[in-house]
């Protein structure tokens, strides 16, 4: 081989020799590789380029992973499709689940599916604080006997899809309302003409109830 005038048993490094039935000659690679077969196929890269389909790239395409140490591009596990290394997974194919850097058909106990993010993640059930006191007695409804009380507890972590649903919060009892009992009754003893003019006296103290007797004179 000749390179400048000088014959040479190969080619030296960063070159490719060319054969011709008059003269073989020793021609420079292209500038991104370190060594090539020809001038279209590089077989190795200079730092920060790899090595994919005989041409240096500055990064590698999907379903590949960069090899720094052989500056080439290697192929991401099975059903992954973009790696940061051959086991460390960071998308991967239709169907499959991304958990800890690997693709799975299904998740594992403990995990379920995220269909949007197509990962594993963490299954949580609902939890619940304690309940609450119970509250004021109230009337609800149309029956003036239907008395009840409410107490109430919070929910404190809310579940996932596939996790244990949330127990009621909320829950109802009847109740009695403990009337106080009344001192005494009011008798009030008005005439007809007089209803009107003393009408302020109608209207009972607290814990009275109220009975008017009607005398007409």
């Amino acid at each position: 081989m000749r390179e400048r005038g000088t014959c040479l048993l190969s080619c030296p490094r960063g070159h490719y020799g060319t054969r011709s039935p008059h003269v073989n000659t020793c021609t420079k690679c292209r500038e991104d590789c370190v060594s090539c077969f020809n001038r279209n196929f590089c077989t190795h890269c200079h730092q920060g380029h790899y090595l994919y389909r005989g041409r240096c790239e500055n990064s590698c395409p999907e379903g590949l992973t960069p090899n720094a140490a052989l500056r080439e591009c290697n192929d991401c596990l099975v059903g992954c499709e973009v790696c940061v290394t051959r086991n460390t997974c960071t998308r991967c194919r239709a169907g499959l689940y991304l958990l800890h850097g690997q693709c799975q058909h299904t998740c594992p106990g403990g995990f379920e599916p995220d269909r949007q993010l197509m990962e594993c993640i963490s299954q949580v059930h609902c939890q619940v604080g304690e309940w609450g006191d119970w509250g004021l007695c109230f009337w609800r409804g149309r029956d003036y006997r239907n008395f009840v009380e409410v107490r109430r507890r919070e929910v404190l972590r809310h579940p996932t899809l596939y996790g244990d649903p949330c127990p009621k919060v909320k829950e109802w009892r009847k109740c009695v309302i403990k009337r106080r009992p009344s001192p005494g009754i009011l008798v009030i003893k008005v005439k007809c003409s007089d209803l009107f003019q003393f009408s302020h006296i109608l209207h009972c103290p607290l814990l009275f109830h109220r009975k008017i007797r009607w005398q007409r004179h």
